[in-house]
């Protein structure tokens, strides 16, 4: 045979085919399984080329026999690579993006035959799906009011889903370059396209919304009063607000500690976990006087609903107390939290918004609330005292800041409801 050495048995063979010829060799697959890998070319020299790389390959690493989809790989990737070596959140974060944009748009490619135009065609699709239609929301819900109507809601993506939904493709080929069943990445050669703006929708609420929906919460003795002064007032993620523990609270300092937070986690268990920082720190905020009144009031409303049969723990076996928990001294399910803001929104007729669009209202309360600019600084975590000023420069008139500041100021006061 032109170009090769006699071989022995179990190394193979050229022999015709098609319109060209084509080779095997024995190797051992990723799984253990010893079998036949094919090679094909025009010219019985180019398979032989590709029969020797593919021989010395094989007796160095294994090598798969078939070359899986993208849906196919993502399911691998996840079961056996990011749920045994990775946080719970982050395998629920790529499952999800894997879920609901990755194989819905490239599922069916091949990994090995994805092109960098038909990733980047992927990407630009995204900003212009309407979530809402694509997962059936609307059709599930008692009484469909958008999509399954006819009338689209336009619940596109935001940059930072379709950045995310990105980094989660371009991890899963790393991974498969890494097991050398690609040769380059393209999700990394595809560019981030611009997401679409939603019309009609403000994310923020002024200074005088926010006021209504503290001071109905406040007057109806709504016993998630100090959550929502946390997330308006300091800016708290859902998450944070719900894993601060009485430990993290120096009053004497007038102080928080950011080092855990509360979550949900794939629909398994609520999970208390450390806060991590890149650095390794944690977050330290100062008090304004309407929070340290607010933690005066979930102490009050703790104590006065403790009983024998109350947790002494947390949920992660640490010795820590939550300062936010249910009747029963039970951590809060996050899930709720939003069913009640929106409840509260509609009691307090403001624009319905989501819990983190509040933190847009932050700095605004601050200067309202005439918190010192340095205080507020910490707390927005500007950079320069110039961009808190410039906050600081539209404050609300005088009615408005007096009556939150009442709202700071009732607890020093006697409470008729409570008898105290």
């Amino acid at each position: 045979m032109s170009g090769s050495r006699a071989r022995g048995n179990g190394e193979g063979s050229i022999y015709p085919y098609k319109n060209g010829y084509a080779a095997y060799a024995w190797v051992t697959t990723p799984t253990g399984q010893r079998t036949r890998k094919y090679v094909y070319g025009k010219t019985r020299e180019e398979v032989n080329d590709k029969w020797v790389q593919l021989k010395a390959k094989a007796a160095k690493v294994p090598i798969p026999t078939t070359t899986p989809t993208v849906a196919d790989y993502l399911s691998y990737w996840l079961a056996e690579v990011i749920a045994p070596n990775r946080e719970d959140n982050t395998y629920s974060h790529y499952e999800l993006m894997a879920r609901l944009h990755i194989i819905p748009g490239i599922g069916k490619r091949r990994i090995d035959k994805l092109t960098v135009r038909e990733t980047q065609a992927w990407l630009n699709k995204l900003p212009g799906i309407c979530q809402c239609c694509a997962q059936g929301k609307d059709a599930r819900r008692r009484q469909p009011k958008c999509c399954a109507t006819g009338e689209c809601c336009q619940d596109y993506p935001s940059r930072r889903v379709i950045q995310a939904a990105r980094g989660a493709l371009r991890a899963a080929l790393n991974h498969a370059i890494h097991e050398e069943l690609i040769s380059r990445n393209v999700a990394e050669l595809a560019k981030l396209p611009k997401a679409r703006k939603k019309l009609g929708r403000r994310s923020s609420w002024t200074v005088d919304e926010a006021r209504r929906f503290l001071e109905t919460s406040r007057h109806e003795n709504d016993p998630l009063y100090p959550l929502w002064v946390l997330i308006l007032v300091l800016g708290l993620r859902k998450g944070e607000a719900l894993g601060l523990i009485w430990e993290a609270v120096a009053e004497d300092t007038e102080e928080i500690g950011l080092e855990w937070q509360l979550q949900r986690v794939g629909g398994k268990p609520l999970t208390h976990k450390h806060h991590l920082k890149a650095d390794g720190s944690t977050d330290t905020l100062p008090l304004p006087p309407i929070c340290l009144t607010a933690m005066t009031l979930a102490k009050r409303n703790q104590d006065q609903a403790r009983t024998e049969t109350w947790p002494r723990k947390c949920i992660c076996g640490e010795t820590h107390t939550l300062v936010l928990t249910t009747r029963n001294g039970r951590p809060i399910e996050p899930r709720n939290i939003n069913r009640a803001f929106d409840i509260r929104c509609a009691r307090a007729g403001v624009r319905r918004i989501t819990i983190h669009d509040t933190r847009r209202t932050c700095g605004s309360l601050l200067a309202a609330l005439d918190v010192h600019p340095r205080v507020a600084m910490q707390i927005l975590r500007h950079s320069r005292i110039a961009l808190t000023m410039e906050i600081y420069t539209q404050v609300p008139d005088e009615v408005t800041r007096a009556a939150l500041k009442r709202l700071s100021d009732q607890l020093n006061q006697p409470d008729e409801r409570s008898g105290t």
